[in-house]
């Protein structure tokens, strides 16, 4: 299955530790996602095999409002 690029809205990360969260959620789903997080911009972007909604809901269980 091929990765596809995925780039997220997500508001409410606000440090470190923030960061560590989403990453560890899309990384528990798919653990060879790819990711690049820029919390200035609240941006998430995922390179992953998994559905767009999967990761989206994976990081909204974290705490963080996601934009689909």
């Amino acid at each position: 299955m091929s990765k596809t690029d995925h780039t997220f809205s997500v508001t409410g990360m606000t440090c470190g530790h923030c960061e560590r969260a989403v990453t560890q959620a899309v990384k528990k789903l798919d653990p060879q996602a790819e990711i690049n997080i820029d919390r200035p911009a609240n941006s998430v972007k995922v390179e992953s095999t998994q559905p767009r909604e999967a990761l989206a809901a994976a990081i909204a269980a974290e705490g963080y409002e996601v934009a689909v």
